[in-house]
């Protein structure tokens, strides 16, 4: 079956970067589009960045542009976000999904990670 697992978390001082990695297991990656989300305490659950099979790029939080990056490897079957000048709210548990429409569309990511923990704090 269809897998995902993210890493890559972990305590970032403000300003720091850190880079998270989606492995998909089970399919070739190459078949889904994958997102990235995050959940913050407390907060409802937020889209970050997508990126479709043909490795269009759609951006939902602007509070992230211009500092996330989505990239995909399809022969290392691996989505990466790369994080860089972290801020305190950007504190979340990170997921990705995957969308085998490959177009990011919401309602059709059907398989989630069990998440990876980001804590932003001096």
């Amino acid at each position: 079956q269809l897998q995902l697992v993210e890493s890559g978390g972990g305590l970032v001082q403000p300003g720091g970067s850190l880079k998270l990695s989606c492995v998909v297991s089970g399919f070739p990656l190459d078949n889904y589009a994958i997102g990235w989300f995050r959940q913050a305490p407390e907060k409802e659950p937020e889209a970050v960045l997508c990126i479709t099979i043909s490795g269009s790029v759609i951006n939902y939080a602007g509070s992230v542009k211009g500092r996330f990056t989505i990239s995909r490897d399809d022969a290392r079957n691996t989505v990466y976000l790369e994080m860089h000048s972290l801020k305190i709210e950007d504190t979340a548990v990170y997921y990705c999904a995957s969308d085998p429409e490959g177009l990011c569309q919401s309602p059709d990511f059907e398989v989630w990670g069990p998440g990876t923990l980001v804590t932003v704090s001096s």
